[in-house]
């Protein structure tokens, strides 16, 4: 079992993107991303990415040749795999099981519209048992701002969700419902305490606006 999360830190990208982005939609020149991406594959092998698209649909892939899909989260039974989820602000969720792994895209939407249980039942599904997971940085409760409305989507199905900003507004911390769906379902989670929008290692689209995605890969 392989699990990387990466920082903004050793590619090639220029400003607003530097230096690491995976994202082939910010914006940033097509070669640049192309040169992060094939630094990725020889560093850890055969990496599938996926268009992501804040939903809950996820894939079943069987090899790392495949079309990139449209999706938010990637699952695979096949070793030596890397599966890959882009993020710069939103969860990455690694989970691992015993014959069986998934990186996830875990947003606002995606926690509303239960991605991880979706994810659960599919490894489940396929002969997963003893499961672990990685949440990886993200942004934080007092980071995650949000309007009213927005607010009361989200805590009205996750309460435990509700947080503040440090001037006393409405925020979400979308990490602590999905760790507590996570245990409930007796998964072992590890969390990173770095928040995007604190740390300039890393991508942040509510700080910056355009930037590039880190990700988070896991592998069998």
């Amino acid at each position: 079992m392989f699990t990387l999360f990466t920082d903004r830190f050793g590619g090639v990208s220029s400003s607003p993107y530097d230096y690491l982005n995976f994202g082939d939609h910010v914006g940033d020149n097509p070669d640049h991303v192309a040169a992060n991406r094939s630094s990725l594959v020889a560093r850890v092998g055969p990496t599938l990415f996926m268009n992501q698209i804040h939903g809950d649909n996820f894939h079943v892939a069987h090899s790392a040749d495949e079309s990139i899909p449209t999706c938010d989260a990637l699952i695979t039974t096949t070793p030596a795999i890397n599966l890959a989820v882009q993020v710069a602000d939103c969860i990455p969720l690694l989970i691992h099981g015993d014959s069986v792994v998934a990186a996830v895209h875990v947003g606002r939407k995606g926690l509303v519209n239960d991605i991880a249980v979706k994810v659960l039942d599919e490894m489940n599904r396929l002969g997963g048992k003893n499961f672990s997971a990685w949440i990886g940085p993200h942004i934080c409760g007092t980071c995650y701002e949000v309007s009213q409305g927005v607010f009361e989507e989200v805590t009205s199905k996750y309460p435990t969700s509700r947080s503040q900003t440090a001037k006393g507004t409405h925020a979400l911390d979308i990490a602590r419902p999905l760790r507590e769906i996570l245990e409930q379902r007796g998964v072992t989670v590890n969390e990173s305490d770095i928040c995007t929008v604190e740390s300039l290692d890393h991508f942040s689209y509510r700080r910056d606006g355009v930037t590039g995605r880190t990700v988070g890969v896991i592998a069998l």
